[in-house]
Parts: C-alpha cells; sequence; structure tokens
C-alpha cells in the first residue's frame, strides 16, 4: 500500500473539525435527538458529567455512544410515545468504553486504522499544541503553520515547544474524528491508493456474506433484537424456494438518522419489517386501511370531535418529517412510519471499491448492500460492505516504505 499511511498521522484530520459538545447521560433523549441529527453515522458518544465545568474531554470520562436505533427501540418498548423523550440517556446508553480511544494527534494514520480495525469508532484527539510521531522527514501543515519533527529539532528550539506545551495544556480544545472522516480521507488520496480503489469488491475479499437478516414477515421488534454490533444494521429480505434471498430494505441507526423517533417507534411496536421499511410507494397506492390501527387516546377525539373519525389518507413512507418540520396531527403521526428513504443503499458485487466508498460517503452511510451481478432477478443479496471491510482492503498489503 502507499506510503501516505505512514507519512500522515491523525492531527492531519483535524484541521477544521469542531471542538467536542459533549452529551451526557443526565441529559435526556430529546437533546441526544438533537445531537445525533448533526452527528455522523447516527450516533453519539456519551459522557459521564463534568467534575468541574472546566474539565475537558476525556476517555476516563466516555461511557458509550447512543445510535438513532437506540431512541427509537426504547420509546417503542416503553410504549407512552412522547413522554419516553424526557428519559435520561443513560437508561439507554449500553456501556462500551472500548467504541472511543483517546490519541495523541502524532499517531500515524496506519496504527490509527488498526485500532478502528479493531472495533474503536470515535477517536478524541487534541486539537491545538504540537506533538511527537511525525514519520521519517515529514512535517505536517497544521493551522497554517508547518511543524517540524520534534525528534530533529535543536535543544533550544525543543526546549521552547516543550514550554509553549506546557503554558497551553490547560487550553487544549479536543476534537472527535469518526470512521467517516477516515473514509473522506482516503476518498482524497485515491491516487496514492492505485489499484486497489478501481479493482472490483468481488476480487478484493470486501464483501462480508455474514450479514443479520430477517423475513419480510417477522415483526419489526424482532429486528431490532438481532441489530449486530458493526455495522449496526439488520437487511429485511424475501426469501425464494431455492434459498436466495431478495432484499427489501434494511433497519439501521443510518436509516433512521433524523427521523420523528415516536411515529418511528410506532411503527417498529406495531408493524412487520417488511411494512417497516417499505410502507407504501411514491405514488401512495397502498390504503391505511392495509395497517393496522392503533387505538385512538380520548384526548384525540376531544381534539378531532365527538362522533367523528379521522380522515382516511393513504399511507406513504414520505408522511413523516424531519426534527425541524411541523408535527403532524396525533392521529396522523402515530399510523406513519420513518420518512421515505425506504430503498436500500445497494451496489454490485463488480463495483469498484472507489464507487462503494463514494456511495457511503454521497449517503453518509455506515453501509452498502451487496447484490448479484450474475443473477437473472435484481437485488438477490451477497453481503455487506461496511468501514471496516473498506479499512482492511486498503492497508492489507501495508508496509513501511523505505528512504
Amino acid at each position: 500500500m502507499a506510503a501516505v499511511f505512514f507519512h500522515h498521522v491523525v492531527g492531519d484530520l483535524t484541521v477544521g473539525k469542531p471542538e467536542v459538545a459533549e452529551l451526557h447521560d443526565t441529559d435526556t433523549l430529546d437533546a441526544a435527538a438533537r445531537a445525533i441529527a448533526a452527528s455522523p453515522e447516527g450516533a453519539v458518544p456519551v459522557w459521564r458529567p463534568r467534575a468541574t465545568p472546566d474539565e475537558p474531554p476525556s476517555g476516563a470520562r466516555f461511557l458509550g455512544m447512543i445510535s438513532a436505533l437506540d431512541i427509537a427501540a426504547f420509546v417503542a418498548a416503553a410504549g407512552i410515545g412522547d413522554r419516553a423523550m424526557g428519559a435520561v440517556v443513560g437508561e439507554v446508553v449500553q456501556p462500551n468504553p472500548g467504541l472511543l480511544r483517546e490519541v495523541d494527534p502524532g499517531t500515524r494514520l496506519i496504527d490509527a486504522l488498526d485500532l478502528m480495525k479493531q472495533g474503536v469508532k470515535r477517536f478524541l484527539v487534541r486539537k491545538n499544541g504540537t506533538w511527537r510521531g511525525i514519520s521519517k522527514r515529514f512535517s505536517v501543515l497544521y493551522y497554517g503553520k508547518w511543524l517540524k519533527n520534534m525528534d530533529s529539532t535543536s535543544p533550544s528550539s525543543a526546549s521552547s515547544s516543550r514550554q509553549l506545551s506546557s503554558s497551553a495544556s490547560s487550553t487544549y480544545k479536543f476534537c472527535c474524528l469518526s470512521r467517516e472522516d477516515i473514509l473522506r480521507f482516503l476518498i482524497g488520496c485515491l491516487g496514492a491508493l492505485a489499484p486497489i480503489p478501481l479493482s472490483p469488491i468481488s476480487s478484493l475479499g470486501v464483501i462480508n456474506p455474514h450479514y443479520c437478516h430477517v423475513d419480510a414477515s417477522a415483526p419489526a421488534m424482532e429486528a431490532i433484537q438481532k441489530v449486530p454490533p458493526d455495522p449496526s444494521a439488520v437487511v429485511v429480505v424475501e426469501t425464494a424456494p431455492d434459498g436466495t434471498r431478495k432484499i427489501i430494505g434494511d433497519i439501521s441507526a443510518y436509516k433512521l438518522w433524523k427521523c420523528d423517533y415516536v411515529a418511528a417507534a410506532w411503527a417498529l411496536a406495531n408493524l412487520s419489517a417488511g411494512q417497516f421499511v417499505i410502507g407504501a410507494d411514491d405514488n401512495e397506492s397502498t390504503p391505511i386501511s392495509a395497517i393496522p390501527e392503533p387505538p385512538i387516546s380520548s384526548s384525540l377525539v376531544e381534539e378531532i370531535g365527538p362522533g367523528r373519525s379521522p380522515r382516511a389518507k393513504k399511507f406513504s413512507s414520505r408522511s413523516i418529517g424531519f426534527l425541524n418540520n411541523q408535527l403532524h396531527q396525533m392521529a396522523f403521526r402515530m399510523r406513519s412510519m420513518y420518512r421515505g428513504r425506504s430503498t436500500p443503499l445497494t451496489c454490485k458485487s463488480t463495483s469498484s471499491l472507489a464507487a462503494v466508498m463514494a456511495q457511503m460517503l454521497s449517503h453518509r452511510a455506515t453501509h452498502v448492500w451487496v447484490t448479484d451481478e450474475e443473477s437473472e432477478e435484481d437485488g438477490v443479496l451477497v453481503g455487506v460492505v461496511g468501514y471496516i471491510d473498506i479499512f482492511n482492503a486498503v492497508t492489507r498489503t501495508a508496509s513501511p516504505a523505505t528512504s
């Protein structure tokens, strides 16, 4: 593999990254939903509260990560609608300190990739100050200044650097790097990775045939119980008599990103997996009568009027809004599902690695489902490609560059 992984450090990727905005385990799910809407991968880190107001983020205070899927599943299980969004994050998040690693900005990119292949999803990185670890003779352009390798500096300059670092230690700012940031960096240096990016994913061994699936007729909540750690997704399929599986959609954190969690929770609790991911087509041809009716509360009857029923409407996967849209009336909102995007993100087994990477970035997805190019029917599933599969592919032949 190209020397780019050995000559770049994690600090290179922190330029322009915002400072960490902490979500604490004492915050509400409403606050978590807003944080997730502004985050990559449909999930955010959760921290224990600071001991002092000026305490910086640290790996010791990291608790775990909460995703859009976690919130929707919790609200569905609680069965109390909007009130469930007032619960605290600590009731939902699963403690997993291994998902985040605090690293020095001088950590080589190849070492960072090794950590992510072992399951780390976020890096906590210091944004200011100097660092060690810049490999070989390369310097780093950081905040508009060329930083020389500290090992090659003179004693006087090294002393001044230590003094600068010491004086700034109390004002360090931190940012979080995600796997999406790493993938964006890889897209920017495809030429240095040649010929791997232009190779078909089938020839690179990138396709992971071990994925979690659920039949379209199964309850949607059954899919929630099968969600693996990574990628955090369950594919919904129709199984043919010959055993092949045709993809219908998927239930994942990325698909629920920025959704109306109360409506999605009702759909999870009351619909089948196939109904949840499809809803109706864009022409709204499926009548609402095909979907089970939820109970109508007394407060809703008062709102609509005695002796009247909610106006019949077509069931559509477009009937749910993003967080910044006006809320629908509760009668219609509870009978809707998560917004659109029901078409699963797929590629062919002959697609190039670069094309799959571009798909993931453009859709801000954590995975792409792979269908069989040679099958007579469209959508025959053969596997999935996620972040770890891509990182394995680009680092498989890695070896330190020679001078």
